[in-house]
């Protein structure tokens, strides 16, 4: 009876360690220098982190759930982590230059992630990296599946070309940040009309566009413009990712919970303008709108009234305002086209005068968040600093100095008119002394006089 009990018992407690879930860690794994040797022809996604860096302890609990989507849904990709200021040779070796830093190391290629740091953004970039550079698209119903999966994606159709071999060399250059499939001409969809083939093309905006080496130039350089939708919501990421392209960044600033006319009206006239005008500005600009003022007013330094319409030049920090309120969409062309001619006025730019601005505003931006965030944290920063400056200042300016002064002043005028002249008591002294020399000297001639008559 007692081993069957012991049984049960055993029985049981097994049963619930079974229940009991996997740590989500255990499918991250922790590196350390031997990794470089031992990671062979594995596909790695690595997180270089940092154990003070704030924004690696927010990362940590994706990070986690990463590792467990990657090992559940059975891709080939291992996730791992590194503390970076540990291993600080193998960090640098693979351009570690931040903190947290997320690559996927695959072969002898790194590929850095610069997306939003969500699970979904990171697995999504993980799988596309890892998967080969050029998808092929056999049939017209798996062309429709990944239509319908991917807003932009790029397509080369024909047979082997020195087109193709650069369609390669860019893909394995842009996969970080897009797709790139292969097909026929049967393939695609029927409403396609290709002058010649072989071609590259890129499917967005429920439409295409075929790629011109005559008009577009360089092929990297045209993937990098048309890897966005023609109209976007635009964040601080989005923001940056556009740094790249190239284009100025034409907004409208609006609030998306409110549903007057001013606020979607703005919003519809940049939206007819990215469609209907995208052959004369989608070149040279990028349409979109930004929900609130906050992140607009850090990058102008001022602030702005929504809804308004401004257009950012994120490679010297120039913007451009209309001098009048955008009420339809001819005003709203005429304004890009002074932008473009050259007779709207810039403002802002990365000059001496506007980095001092920037550095003062962003203090000033600094000291408000956190008073606002924490009056009684904010008075303790800044508060006691200015509190015993002041009272180190109050203290010399009225240190007791001025008897002091006096006393050496009167000091210094007694020692001069000693050393000089002596005192009225010594000069007495000494005019005494010169007369009683004076007088005995008459007293020892008179002497003399009467001995040498006595002779």
């Amino acid at each position: 009876m007692a081993a069957a009990g012991l049984c049960s018992i055993l029985a049981t407690a097994a049963s619930l360690f079974l229940l009991v879930p996997t740590p989500v860690t255990a499918f991250v794994e922790d590196l350390d220098d031997s990794f470089k040797e031992n990671r062979k022809d594995d596909i790695w996604l690595v997180d270089f982190y940092a154990p003070w860096c704030g924004h690696c302890k927010k990362l940590e609990p994706v990070w986690n759930d990463v590792g467990t989507e990657m090992r559940t849904s059975g891709s080939p990709v291992r996730v791992g982590k590194m503390d970076a200021t540990v291993h600080s040779g193998l960090a640098s070796e693979y351009g570690v230059r931040g903190f947290p830093t997320i690559k996927l190391l695959k072969g002898e290629m790194a590929y850095n992630y610069r997306g939003p740091r969500t699970k979904e953004d990171i697995v999504e970039f993980a799988n596309r990296v890892a998967g080969p550079l050029i998808r092929p698209l056999p049939s017209q119903q798996m062309f429709d599946h990944v239509q319908k999966r991917h807003n932009v994606l790029f397509v080369y159709v024909g047979v082997e070309s020195t087109l193709k071999e650069k369609f390669i060399e860019v893909a394995s250059e842009l996969i970080v940040y897009t797709y790139f499939f292969s097909a026929s001409e049967e393939v695609l969809p029927e409403y396609v009309t290709l002058n010649e083939v072989p071609a590259v093309l890129v499917f967005k905006d429920s439409t295409y566009f075929v790629y011109d080496e005559y008009e577009d130039g360089d092929l990297s350089s045209w993937v990098n413009k048309e890897r966005f939708e023609g109209y976007l919501q635009v964040d601080g990421f989005t923001l940056y990712e556009l740094g790249d392209t190239g284009k100025l960044v034409a907004v409208a600033v609006i609030d998306d919970k409110n549903n007057s006319a001013e606020h979607t009206g703005l919003k519809s006239i940049v939206q007819d303008v990215a469609k209907n005008y995208r052959d004369h500005f989608h070149r040279d600009f990028q349409f979109g709108h930004m929900d609130g003022n906050e992140y607009i007013n850090s990058l102008l330094m001022d602030d702005l009234s929504i809804p308004t319409f401004v257009v950012l030049n994120t490679s010297n920090q120039q913007y451009f305002l209309p001098s009048k309120p955008i009420k339809s969409t001819e005003d709203m062309v005429q304004f890009i086209n002074g932008i473009l001619d050259g007779t709207a006025e810039a403002q802002g730019g990365d000059g001496i005068l506007q980095r001092i601005k920037r550095i003062a505003f962003d203090a000033k931006s600094t000291v408000v968040s956190v008073f606002k965030s924490s009056p009684l944290l904010g008075c303790f920063l800044f508060g006691l600093p200015l509190g015993v400056i002041s009272i180190m200042c109050y203290g010399i300016c009225t240190a007791d100095t001025d008897d002091g002064t006096e006393e050496m002043t009167r000091k210094d005028v007694i020692d001069q008119n000693v050393s000089d002249e002596g005192s009225d008591e010594e000069q007495d002294e000494d005019k005494k002394g010169e007369n009683s020399t004076e007088v005995s000297d008459a007293d020892q001639e008179e002497k003399d006089f009467i001995e040498k008559k006595k002779d």
